[in-house]
C-alpha cells in the first residue's frame, strides 16, 4: 500500500514539474523586446529536401540587445534560411549581407506589450490546469486505495498533502509569470 502511495506522489510531482517546464519553454517563445536566439527555435529550413531546425544548419547568436545573427555553415544555405525566417510569421525581417543574416528585433509598442502579457497569463493558466489535472488524478487514485482498505483519515491526510504540492507548484508558476511580465513591460 505504501509503495502505491509513493508512486501516486511521485507521479503527481513529475506531472506538475513537467507543467512548469512546459510553461517556461512556452514563455521563451514570447519575446520581450530583447534579441534572443531562442526566438528562432521554431524556424525550420529546407535543407536538401528535409525540414531541419535552424540551429542544426547555422550558428544562431546575438550581436547586441536588438540584433540576432545567423551564420550558416554553408554559404548556399543563406537564401533558404532567409526565406524560412520570413515565412515563419515571427514578424522579423532578416537582412542578408552575403556572409550572414542579421535580424533587427523591433522595439515593442505599449499595446503589443499588453498583448504579450495576456499571452503569458494564458500560458500560465494552461500550466495551472495541467497541475490541477495531476492533482485530480492523484486524488482519484487515493479514492481507489480508500476503497481497497486505506483508512479514511490516512486518505484525507494524503489529499491534503497533494493539495500542498499543488499549491507550491502553482506558486512557482506565479513567480515565473511575474518575472516574465516585468521583463515584457520593461522598456
Amino acid at each position: 500500500m505504501e509503495e502505491e502511495i509513493d508512486f501516486i506522489f511521485e507521479s503527481a510531482k513529475e506531472l506538475m514539474a513537467k507543467s512548469i517546464v512546459h510553461f517556461e519553454k512556452n514563455l521563451t517563445k514570447i519575446r520581450a523586446g530583447k534579441a534572443s536566439p531562442s526566438m528562432l527555435d521554431t524556424v525550420y529550413v529546407d535543407y536538401y529536401g528535409s525540414q531541419t531546425p535552424l540551429a542544426q544548419v547555422a550558428n544562431v547568436g546575438t550581436l547586441d540587445a536588438r540584433t540576432i545573427t545567423v551564420q550558416p555553415w554553408e554559404k548556399a544555405m543563406l537564401e533558404p534560411i532567409e526565406r524560412a525566417i520570413i515565412n515563419s510569421n515571427l514578424g522579423l525581417n532578416p537582412q542578408n549581407n552575403g556572409d550572414m543574416i542579421l535580424i533587427n528585433v523591433p522595439q515593442l509598442t505599449e499595446e503589443r506589450r499588453r498583448d504579450l502579457t495576456k499571452q503569458a497569463k494564458a500560458e500560465a493558466e494552461d500550466a495551472k490546469v495541467g497541475i490541477r489535472n495531476a492533482r485530480r488524478d492523484a486524488n482519484d487514485e487515493i479514492k481507489k486505495l480508500e476503497k481497497d482498505g486505506l483508512s479514511e483519515d490516512r486518505a484525507k491526510d494524503l489529499v491534503a498533502e497533494i493539495q500542498k504540492l499543488t499549491d507550491s507548484h502553482g506558486a512557482k508558476i506565479d513567480e515565473v509569470l511575474v518575472r516574465k511580465e516585468a521583463d515584457i513591460m520593461k522598456v
